[in-house]
């Protein structure tokens, strides 16, 4: 097996990071983790290209990497993969952007040995490895399942990753007891387009029923986490089942509403286009100490300020633990960017703003009553500026996205789970002492 050295840098979503850890593991044994192009035989940008900000970031991305690499004493082989080829496609890009000699659309991922091995001039990369992690240590991403069916008026995945196709269970065991038993990874956490929908193209039942009685029995797993939750999915039936599993599985439920006003919601196209306080309120019916996290799109075409009243009052109630607010983007080819009554962006700026300001003062009241309380911290990092102080969550801080606990002790270490005093709040954050 030939030694590559190889820059990786992923963008976008979980779902893309674990395509880039399976990129990297099927590159096999001789792998070895290069700092920067200069340093590198081959640099892989896995790219996002779901709204127009990501487009530019990754662009940039490109960019920066090419210059890097004509500036090194030997010019690395770049790779450009992802939802920025599958969305825009390889001759027009390119066309723009000569210098990259390999790209791969989502749908063209299986072929990445061979064509990097074609690249390099090398031979023997078909020994498919297992994922190559990047994560934090103590968790990882299952990812369930790949595509969306749903015709959301704003939304370019369906076109950029197909139709929602689901892994089998025996796969999605098999991964998860690599992960657990012998990466010694405790928290997994489910990510797809919507995990609720989990099993439905493969004439399974109750999939995601089905999905996590697999999951839960794995020794060593102490959290598993379900992201990604489409409303609709969320039925009394589901969830009453939910309630009866206990531990590992959190009482975490991340919920994309988008909006809370029904004629938004219908214009969207959501696939639950009712009153979505019906879905919290049975949510914390069944689990009354729920954690809910749900993303928020405002200045959608057609939304008045009346629409935007009712959104703000939403958010007031229903008091989530967390909460992530976009202003709408017009993304070329999808339904929504040809309605009339496209709002200003400077209205979209100022109606986010506010919204997360209000989930500020959520945030920091919800957390100040924790101060004094015992809570369970899973370790990921130290920091680089404080020694002894890390970086870590309790169970209601997803990764990546929510806020985090630092905490500081004699037995604090990267990947553990420690119990802490919680001593501090802030804002989003929290400082324990282990």
């Amino acid at each position: 097996m030939p030694q590559i050295r190889v820059h990786t840098i992923s963008l976008g979503c979980p779902k893309n990071r674990v395509d880039t850890e399976r990129m990297l593991g099927a590159l096999g044994e001789g792998l070895i983790p290069a700092e920067g192009a200069a340093d590198a035989d081959l640099v892989l940008v896995n790219t996002c290209g779901f709204i127009r900000p990501a487009v530019e970031e990754s662009v940039d991305t490109i960019l920066a990497v090419i210059r890097e690499a004509e500036a090194a004493p030997k010019r690395p082989v770049i790779a450009v993969a992802g939802c920025l080829v599958s969305r825009y496609g390889q001759p027009d890009l390119a066309a723009d952007l000569p210098e990259v000699d390999l790209w791969l659309s989502t749908r063209e991922l299986g072929q990445w040995p061979a064509r990097v091995a074609q690249a390099l001039g090398v031979k023997n990369l078909d020994a498919i490895g297992p994922r190559r992690l990047s994560t934090a240590p103590g968790y990882a991403y299952l990812k369930v399942s790949e595509g969306c069916s749903h015709k959301c008026a704003f939304c370019t995945i369906p076109s950029i990753r197909g139709k929602h196709v689901s892994r089998s269970l025996d796969d999605l065991e098999r991964e998860a007891r690599l992960l657990v038993t012998q990466g010694g990874v405790p928290e997994l956490v489910l990510v797809g387009q919507d995990v609720t929908s989990y099993g439905r193209d493969l004439d399974l039942k109750d999939g995601l029923k089905h999905l996590l009685d697999r999951l839960m029995p794995i020794k060593g797993l102490k959290w598993l986490r379900l992201m990604y939750l489409y409303p609709a999915g969320l039925t009394d039936g589901l969830l009453k089942h939910l309630a009866g599993l206990g531990r590992p599985l959190l009482p975490y439920f991340d919920i994309p509403l988008q909006h809370a006003h029904p004629e938004i919601l219908a214009a969207m196209g959501r696939p639950f286009a009712q009153d979505p306080t019906l879905v919290v309120d049975r949510v914390r019916h069944h689990f009354p100490q729920a954690a809910l996290r749900t993303s928020l799109i405002v200045g959608f075409p057609g939304e008045t300020d009346t629409h935007y009243k009712a959104l703000r009052q939403f958010v007031e109630r229903s008091r989530f633990a967390n909460l992530g607010v976009f202003p709408y983007h017009q993304e070329e080819g999808t339904r929504a960017a040809e309605l009339p009554g496209q709002v200003p962006q400077a209205t979209k700026t100022r109606r986010r703003n506010a919204l997360m300001k209000l989930q500020e003062a959520i945030s920091r009241e919800a957390l100040a009553e924790l101060v004094g309380t015992r809570q369970e911290v899973l370790v990921e990092e130290p920091s680089p500026e404080w020694p002894g102080l890390h970086t870590g969550r309790v169970w209601f801080q997803a990764p990546e996205v929510d806020g985090v606990t630092y905490v500081s002790g004699p037995k604090v270490a990267p990947g553990r789970m420690v119990m802490a005093d919680i001593e501090q709040a802030q804002s989003y954050d929290l400082v324990a002492l282990a």
